[in-house]
């Protein structure tokens, strides 16, 4: 058996709680308590939830947290379940994996107020050209120098400037 899961348990039944005290204090499952009072971890899926559990314990049990989470480390390098950290990714790395990385990275307010300065000048820039180009164009420039009504034979005449 574990030499944290005696210390655990002994305190607790130093003090009197059950397991059913000890889950309502610490919001733990009993069968949580249970596994780590009896040196089962294997239970747990990762090691961090291994020391949660004794951390939350110790301070129930008014034991101080940092010896034992030292003597479990030992412990818990010794089994072969927790002497390694799992891989987080198991795949190599793609083209979309670095792109989601670095859009991951991005701070999204600053980007936003930036495209929209960026957009709001094109937007400027093109109201600008267009203003521009309606005042050099002269609309009369492609029409015929008069226009006959055809009846008569008399003209029209062109508009003064």
């Amino acid at each position: 058996m574990s030499m944290v899961a005696q210390q655990l348990r002994a305190a607790r039944e130093a003090q009197n709680l059950t397991l059913n005290e000890v889950a309502n204090l610490t919001k733990m499952r009993a069968d949580h308590i249970l596994a780590v009072e009896e040196g089962r971890f294997d239970i747990f899926s990762a090691t961090i939830y291994v020391r949660g559990s004794v951390k939350n314990l110790a301070g129930v049990y008014k034991l101080e947290p940092a010896p034992l989470l030292a003597q479990l480390d030992a412990e818990l390098n010794g089994s072969e379940k927790f002497s390694e950290p799992p891989p987080l990714v198991e795949s190599k790395k793609t083209i979309v994996d670095y792109f989601m990385l670095l859009f991951a990275k991005l701070n999204w307010k600053v980007g936003f107020v930036g495209l929209g300065i960026i957009a709001g000048g094109a937007l400027l820039a093109l109201i600008f050209w267009a203003w521009y180009h309606h005042k050099t164009t002269d609309p009369l420039k492609n029409l015929p120098p008069a226009y006959s009504s055809g009846l008569s034979g008399n003209t029209l005449p062109l508009p003064k400037h």
